[in-house]
């Protein structure tokens, strides 16, 4: 499934490729967020030709209450329901349901939760989001974890860690004995929790590695700690997860970060930001971030990013884009959402590059100074 093709020197830094039934993924990757089986306002036309991607996520919480898995079962699964040969990689949905504070319940055997649709009651275990899943048909699946909120005490934490170690021996149980849904392979990801704790991480981390699934994924981060925690536990996480399988970083996070943390030895991300922050006026470039409802932007006629990339970069000024965004304008959130999700690969793909031609640490600190600056 993956395979390291380089290595950075002086830091943890690694080129490699994903390998899944819909295709090959040259790693580090930044994953689109599709949640409900779209990247908002992207045409899968612009993702793959406009933005390059070759990954996105849908979200099975998201996916479960709509359009519900008995549509997505006629439909073939989520690949054909909503067009995509690409490859597909599910959150199990613990993120969404734990956020639902006051509408769940966690009980030894799942959690039990209201929809934020209509109220209705659903229940998740860690044996039924795999047959979730299955159905959904992703290529890369998660086991169902709880997140941990930030802060909490080590008490909490502690015990949280060994709810999802008991969940993620189900759920490993459960993929274990059953078979996907549809004609290919899917792979499962144990997710390593325990928020700040280093002792936690720690063993959070070798239980997930001792499932022997084909990849890893670390959660409960970006979830409000300060940046350099993140890349404490980072650190200490990835001291102990095998070094032959891919890493992946759930909902993270500013450019500064993902370049931090491919530094460390991560291999996958995904987060909102590029679209969520693209509809509300804020770019991300390479000369620093971008507040396009400034007033500063108004008479500035030239490209949204000179390096361009994407064609929208250049072919939009900042006035227009300004103007669209500050009128509400549809075309102004698709504007901004290609050009940030575009930026954010072709970011991931020059620091693949810089590791392979050796020079990754002198280009990441020149880079990490200059997208810290806002404009």
């Amino acid at each position: 499934m993956f395979v390291i093709q380089s290595r950075d020197k002086e830091t943890g830094a690694r080129a490699g490729v994903l390998k899944t039934a819909h295709g090959e993924i040259p790693t580090p990757v930044f994953m689109p967020v599709g949640t409900a089986g779209t990247v908002k306002g992207i045409l899968h036309k612009d993702l793959k030709e406009e933005i390059g991607a070759k990954i996105i996520l849908g979200n099975t919480y998201h996916l479960y209450l709509r359009p519900g898995i008995e549509i997505l079962k006629a439909a073939g699964g989520l690949h054909r329901f909503m067009s995509w040969e690409a490859t597909l990689l599910t959150d199990s949905g613990g993120y969404q349901v734990f956020s639902l504070t006051g509408n769940r319940k966690l009980t030894e055997e799942g959690a039990i939760f209201r929809s934020h649709i209509d109220g209705s009651t659903h229940v998740f275990t860690p044996e039924n989001t795999i047959d979730i899943q299955r159905i959904i048909g992703a290529d890369i699946i998660m086991a169902f974890d709880e997140c941990a909120p930030f802060p909490c005490d080590y008490r909490y934490a502690k015990k949280s860690v060994g709810l999802t170690h008991r969940w993620l021996d189900r759920a490993v149980e459960r993929f274990q004995q059953t078979d996907p849904v549809w004609d290919y392979e899917q792979f499962l990801f144990p997710i390593v929790q325990g928020s700040t704790f280093d002792d936690l991480r720690k063993i959070s981390a070798e239980k997930a590695a001792s499932t022997g699934m084909a990849g890893n994924a670390i959660g409960g981060l970006s979830v409000g700690e300060p940046a350099e925690e993140m890349y404490r536990i980072i650190e200490v996480v990835n001291g102990i997860l095998p070094f032959d399988k891919p890493r992946y970083l759930m909902g993270v996070g500013t450019p500064v970060n993902i370049l931090e943390a491919i530094e460390r030895g991560i291999d996958m991300f995904d987060c909102v930001m590029p679209t969520r922050n693209g509809r509300n006026g804020m770019l991300f470039t390479n000369e620093g971030i971008i507040n396009i409802k400034n007033r500063k932007w108004s008479h500035d006629f030239n490209p949204l990013d000179p390096e361009g990339p994407s064609s929208v970069s250049l072919d939009y000024s900042k006035a227009y884009l300004r103007h669209l965004v500050i009128s509400g304008e549809i075309l102004g959130a698709q504007i901004a959402s290609i050009h940030n999700l575009a930026f954010y690969l072709k970011l991931v793909g020059e620091a693949r590059k810089k590791i392979e031609e050796g020079n990754f640490k002198k280009w990441k600190n020149g880079m990490v100074k200059k997208l810290s600056e806002r404009l």
